[in-house]
């Protein structure tokens, strides 16, 4: 039996590195609100925490027909199934998950070590991200993949990549999404200067990348497992700032006519052959589970550059190595009521949900 556990606030963990990691507000209240979604992808006889048993079960049936198939179980029951459970599956891990898991009574030895969550810590920063993009540009050869990154560590160097860029994003190595991000117009004032100087402090270095004219999301979600990486299926996904939004709910066939417009189908099929074998080279027996790489199509701002289409293609804007919204609508997608609908996650003010919607109305 597998235990799931939705633990959005995974990426927040990271940066603090500390298993007595204490979530804001809006993490507790996503984990709260959304805790029954490992119901769309759990197998027969699998448990799930919640934080409310009938809460979970009545949001899970908005989704699943079949949703007694699998078991919700609170907090206090963890240790009555605890001799059960041959397998731990959170959004992602992290020293704080592990922790919380062990207090309620989950084996140690169904745990990933200490040494391996630091692994997976280090291949969660966006450095690794940067690695991996100039590392498949290197692979391709292709004049319309676009993409750079750096890593500074002070102040002066980080102003020094700016200023060669004039426009540039700056990133937390360890943040969520939509966070940790500072956009620059050829220079920083005060307050951007003070929070990447606390960023460099508290993580060691601080991301920097040119702004790049984003036309649209998209990404391609993957599985390692003990034979290595194996690709999911694409994911066309919709931010606001740089935070998520939603994704839409297609086949495999209808997202590539979506990208059609911007990427060929070729180009698809050899950036997920490229990327699977480079993830798999970096990632095979350090990590199991969930990812997915996060892209974007990019206007053309040169035009002497040689691309088919007019755009260019970031193949690794970052990698997320937990499972991902992506890995959501992938599920979803699987009934085909949900194809040709947008999967979308609202904040009314107090409580955040899931919906489908029809894809005529608007994010």
């Amino acid at each position: 039996m597998i235990l799931h556990i939705f633990n959005p606030e995974h990426d927040i963990a990271l940066s603090y590195d500390n298993k007595y990691f204490t979530p804001p507000h809006a993490g507790r209240q996503l984990r709260y609100d959304l805790d029954y979604l490992p119901a769309l992808w759990a197998k027969d006889g699998d448990c799930i925490m919640v934080g409310n048993t009938t809460s979970a079960m009545v949001h899970a049936r908005r989704f699943m027909a079949h949703v007694q198939r699998v078991r919700f179980i609170s907090q206090d029951e963890v240790a009555n199934v605890a001799d059960e459970i041959e397998l731990v599956s959170p959004w992602g891990w992290d020293s704080a998950i592990k922790f919380q898991l062990m207090k309620l009574g989950i084996h140690e030895d169904i745990l990933p070590s200490d040494a391996e969550l630091s692994e997976i810590r280090t291949l969660s920063n966006r450095r690794f991200s940067a690695h991996l993009l100039q590392q498949l540009q290197q692979d391709m050869q292709l004049p319309f993949l676009c993409g750079e990154a750096f890593y500074v560590e002070s102040i002066p160097a980080l102003k020094d990549v700016i200023q060669s860029f004039g426009k540039a994003i700056i990133k937390a190595p360890w943040s969520s999404s939509g966070r940790g991000v500072r956009y620059i117009d050829q220079a920083m004032d005060a307050a951007i200067t003070s929070w990447a100087a606390r960023v460099i402090s508290q993580q060691g270095g601080i991301m920097v990348e040119p702004y790049y004219n984003k036309m649209k999301d998209f990404g391609m979600e993957f599985f390692v497992d003990a034979a290595g990486v194996h690709y999911a299926g694409l994911s066309v996904f919709h931010t606001i700032n740089g935070a998520y939004v939603g994704n839409s709910l297609s086949t495999e066939d209808e997202k590539r006519q979506m990208l059609a417009p911007y990427v060929d189908n070729r180009v698809l099929d050899r950036l997920a052959e490229h990327l699977t074998q480079l993830l798999n080279d970096h990632l095979k027996g350090k990590y199991q589970g969930p990812l997915g790489v996060d892209m974007m199509v990019v206007a053309n701002q040169n035009t002497a550059a040689d691309t088919t289409s007019g755009f260019f293609v970031h193949p690794v804007v970052e990698i997320n190595l937990r499972r991902t919204m992506g890995h959501v609508a992938l599920s979803l997608s699987k009934e085909e009521r949900f194809q040709q609908r947008m999967m979308r996650v609202d904040y009314d003010g107090s409580h955040y949900h899931l919906h489908t919607i029809h894809k005529e109305q608007r994010f």
